[in-house]
C-alpha cells in the first residue's frame, strides 16, 4: 500500500507517514455508511449538540497543537493558523445553534374544495452520504466547514482531505471520536484520486462538497450520480477597486493583509487593485513600504507573516508569471525568488490585461495594481474575468459606493474592507468559474438537507 509523505513546506522536513486508503476499503467504508444512512438510525438532535459541544472544548484545549501541525504541514504562518482554530470553534458553535433552526414550515390546506379536511407540513431530513474533498490552504478550517454540517444535519460523511495536509482532518476526526461520535457518521478517507472520483460518481454519494481548483471541480460535478447535489468552491482573482475619495489610512493595512495572507494561497486573496490616477503615486509609494516590512520565512516563528508556498513547484510558477508581467510591466517590489520554497511579497504596476497575473488567479504572495480614470472603466475592467467571487472597494463617497456594490460581478462586495473579509455565519461561495452553490455553516447545512412534504387528512381538520 503506497504511503503518503507529509512533508514541511518551508525546509522539506519529513513529519509523517500515513497509509493510503485502498479502493476494496474505500468502498466497504462507503457501504457501511450507506447503510448507516438507510437504517435511518441517526443521533438524535440533542446527542448531536452534545458531541459537537465536546468537540469545540476539546479543540479549545489543544488548540496550540492543532495550530502548530495545521502550520508545520500547510506553511500558514503561525499567527494565522492559531486563528484558524480559533474560527474552528466559533464555525462549530455556529453548527450548534443553525440545529434549531433548521425547520419546516406549514403548507395552508382549505384553501379549496379539494383541500378541505387537510393539514400539511414539510420538515428537513437529510440527503444521504455526503463526501467532502478539500483543499491545503486551511487545512483544519476548511473540513470543518464541510464535515461539521453534515454531523451537524445527520449526514454520515466521508472526507478526502488534501494529500499535502492530511493531519489536520485526522485530528479533528479523532477529535470527534474522543467527543462521542461513532465512526459510522465520519470517515477520513487517503484514496488516489482515481479512486475519489470513481466514489464521488457512486450512486450512494448523496452529496458532494469540494474545495479546490475549477478544473477538478466541474469535472467531479460531472461525474456525479442523478439525483446526487453539490456544493463548488473554487477561487478567482479578486478585484479592489480604489476611489479617489479612498481612506488610504484604513485601506492599505487591509490590502497587504489580503494580498499576501498564507503567501496569497486564498481563494480571495486581494489581487487586482484599480487604483484613480488622481491618488496612484501616493498609493503605490505607501503600498511599496508595507510590503517591504512584511517578515517572510519559517511558518512556525512567531514573528513570520509571510511563509512559503505549499510545493516549489508553486514557486517556479508564480515566478514565471512574474517574469512575464514584468517585460512591459513595472515591478515595484519582490518579484524573486527567496529561495525554492518562498517568493518575495511582490507588487506589480499596469501588467498588461492579457498577461497570467491579470487573467487568472495568482495563489502567490504577488498583487497587481492598474491605474483608472473613469470609475466606469474600473467597474468594467474588474468584471472582465469569468470569476464571480469576493470583490471590494474603498470610498467614501456613498454614491459610488452603491453603485459598485450593484454593478461589481460579485457574490459579496466589501465596501471598505478586503476581499478576504469572512465570518463563519455569513453565506461564501462563488458563482460562474468561481464554484456552484453556497458555502458557510449554515447554508452548507440547508443544501445537505432537503425538504419533506406530510399531508394529512382528517374529517376533524
Amino acid at each position: 500500500m503506497k504511503e503518503i509523505i507529509i512533508t514541511n513546506p518551508y525546509n522539506g522536513a519529513l513529519i509523517d507517514k500515513l497509509e493510503r486508503t485502498d479502493a476494496d476499503e474505500t468502498f466497504a467504508i462507503l457501504e457501511r455508511s450507506y447503510q448507516q444512512h438507510l437504517k435511518g438510525t441517526r443521533l438524535p438532535r440533542y446527542k448531536r449538540i452534545e458531541i459537537l459541544q465536546k468537540t469545540a472544548a476539546i479543540i479549545e484545549a489543544k488548540a496550540f497543537d492543532l495550530a502548530r501541525i495545521a502550520s508545520m504541514e500547510g506553511g500558514k504562518p503561525l499567527m494565522d493558523s492559531r486563528v484558524e482554530i480559533k474560527r474552528a470553534v466559533e464555525g462549530i458553535k455556529v453548527a450548534i445553534n443553525e440545529i434549531s433552526q433548521l425547520t419546516g414550515k406549514e403548507i395552508p390546506m382549505g384553501l379549496t374544495e379539494a383541500s378541505t379536511n387537510r393539514m400539511a407540513y414539510t420538515t428537513r431530513e437529510p440527503r444521504g452520504v455526503a463526501i467532502a474533498i478539500s483543499a491545503f490552504n486551511h487545512p483544519f478550517n476548511l473540513i470543518i466547514h464541510q464535515v461539521i454540517p453534515a454531523i451537524a444535519t445527520g449526514c454520515p460523511a466521508l472526507v478526502k482531505p488534501s494529500s499535502a495536509t492530511p493531519l489536520s482532518c485526522r485530528n479533528l476526526i479523532d477529535i470527534l471520536y474522543e467527543a462521542g461520535l461513532s465512526e459510522e457518521h465520519c470517515r477520513m478517507i487517503l484514496c488516489e484520486n482515481n479512486v475519489a472520483e470513481k466514489l464521488v460518481a457512486d450512486r450512494r454519494i448523496s452529496f458532494l462538497t469540494f474545495i479546490g481548483s475549477a478544473r477538478v471541480g466541474w469535472h467531479l460535478r460531472s461525474r456525479l450520480a442523478p439525483g446526487a447535489t453539490c456544493a463548488l468552491e473554487h477561487g478567482g482573482a479578486a478585484p479592489v477597486i480604489i476611489d479617489k475619495t479612498a481612506d488610504m489610512e484604513l485601506a492599505l493595512p487591509l490590502l497587504v493583509k489580503g494580498g499576501y495572507y498564507h503567501a496569497g494561497q486564498v481563494c480571495v486573496s486581494v489581487q487586482r487593485i484599480y487604483v484613480h490616477e488622481s491618488i496612484l503615486d501616493e498609493f503605490c509609494s505607501r503600498m511599496i513600504s508595507l510590503v517591504k516590512k512584511l517578515k517572510v520565512g519559517d511558518p512556525l516563528e512567531e514573528e513570520t507573516e509571510v511563509g512559503p508556498l505549499i510545493t516549489p513547484e508553486e514557486v517556479d510558477r508564480v515566478h514565471k508569471w512574474v517574469e512575464e508581467a514584468g517585460r512591459t510591466a513595472s515591478i515595484l517590489c519582490g518579484g524573486k525568488k527567496i529561495s525554492n520554497t518562498c517568493y518575495q511579497p511582490t507588487l506589480i504596476l499596469n501588467p498588461p490585461e492579457d498577461s497570467m497575473i491579470s487573467q487568472k488567479e495568482i495563489f502567490g504572495p504577488v498583487v497587481a495594481i492598474y491605474s483608472y480614470r473613469e470609475s466606469e472603466d474600473a467597474i468594467n475592467r474588474a468584471n472582465q474575468l469569468n470569476y464571480s467571487f469576493q470583490a471590494a472597494v474603498f470610498t467614501k463617497d456613498l454614491e459610488f459606493a452603491m453603485a459598485a456594490v450593484k454593478e461589481l460581478k460579485a457574490t459579496a462586495v466589501m465596501v471598505n474592507d478586503h476581499t478576504a473579509f469572512r465570518v463563519d455565519w455569513m453565506p461564501f461561495g462563488g458563482n460562474n468559474e468561481s464554484g456552484l452553490g453556497t458555502g458557510g455553516i449554515g447554508p452548507t447545512m440547508r443544501e445537505m438537507t432537503m425538504e419533506k412534504l406530510v399531508v394529512i387528512k382528517s374529517a376533524y381538520i
